[in-house]
């Protein structure tokens, strides 16, 4: 049985379990209404999103532990987020999906204050939020990623299935991010390769490289996969332009216009260098250009899907030869 498999199978039994007549008259409301309105007692009015932040950033570097829930040896997602509530007295559920129900929805990630929850809803095998992660202000979260990896400081690049607020009424007034750890792209990208003579566009891919660390034929390679340099395609999805974004991504990245080479060549190299530090490979950074990073994050590598494969495997061809 898989971890995704025994992860389900706890997210079942858990809400089984809420369906169960409660003792000390909770009656249907469950495991985790009762968790949150510990979680939201008086201790809570008193700690700041700016504290949980701090001590949140203590736990960077600290090595995923799937089940994990010790702040010295290893966590998980939902074990990275219990840690650091429980230090102030905030007790929350053990399970990811219970704790993206404590507290309080958030409307949007406008609104979302430092030390709130985001979660997604990775697998439809799961009851409910799969992954969880604490937001730290300027477009930035903390999570504990994956079997493999370590606490870290990334950018929030998929728009969450889940905002709440566990600290009622906070507010906060967090730098941005130039204090936290540094991470950069994979190294071995950057400067790599040059573009073959009469590549479209070479202009833009030699900028948007040069500013995101990033080789330009690898951002060719995927121009050439994506839309075959027609800055004017659309697919039957709904991706648009020369390095086909979808238009909540464009949006996301800053392009306002995902038409125009420039803004489409300079938002994919952003999402490119993103994932790239996220998933600290080429494969799986191109992988989730193309399926998303949930799917990455859930099968911890390319997935196994036919499109993707072929999708990683022409790109990472095209860069090769273009080396």
């Amino acid at each position: 049985m898989s971890i995704t498999d025994v992860t389900a199978r706890i997210s079942q039994i858990q809400a089984q379990l809420a369906l169960l007549p409660q003792a000390s008259g909770v009656g249907s409301t469950g495991f985790s209404s009762v968790m949150s309105r510990t979680a939201l007692g008086s201790t809570a009015g008193t700690v700041t999103g700016d504290q949980v932040v701090a001590k949140a950033r203590e736990m960077v570097g600290l090595p995923y532990v799937w089940g994990g829930t010790d702040p010295q040896r290893g966590v998980d997602c939902s074990g990275l987020v219990q840690s650091v509530y429980s230090s102030f007295g905030i007790e929350l559920p053990r399970l990811s999906a219970d704790q993206a129900r404590a507290g309080t929805p958030v409307a949007s990630m406008a609104e979302a204050q430092p030390g709130d929850l985001i979660a997604w809803d990775n697998s439809g095998r799961n009851v409910g939020a799969d992954h969880i992660a604490i937001y730290i202000g300027d477009g930035q979260m903390i999570e504990a990623p994956r079997p493999g990896g370590h606490v870290q400081v990334v950018p929030v690049t998929t728009p969450p299935d889940y905002i709440r607020r566990v600290l009622p009424g906070t507010t906060s007034s967090v730098a941005p991010i130039g204090g936290a750890v540094p991470v950069t792209s994979t190294s071995a990208v950057a400067g790599s390769g040059g573009l073959p003579a009469g590549t479209p566009y070479a202009d833009l891919f030699a900028r948007a490289g040069a500013a995101h660390h990033l080789d330009p034929a690898l951002l060719a390679a995927v121009a050439k996969q994506e839309s075959g340099f027609d800055p004017q395609a659309v697919s039957p999805a709904g991706a648009q332009g020369l390095m086909q974004l979808m238009p909540a991504t464009a949006k996301s990245l800053g392009v306002s216009d995902p038409f125009d080479p420039a803004q489409a060549v300079e938002g994919a190299a952003k999402l490119l260098d993103q994932l790239l530090v996220r998933f600290g490979s080429i494969e799986m950074a191109l992988a989730a250009y193309n399926a998303g990073p949930g799917a990455v994050a859930r099968y911890d590598g390319v997935p196994p899907y036919p499109e993707t494969q072929n999708y990683v495997q022409s790109i990472m061809s095209s860069w090769q030869e273009a080396a």
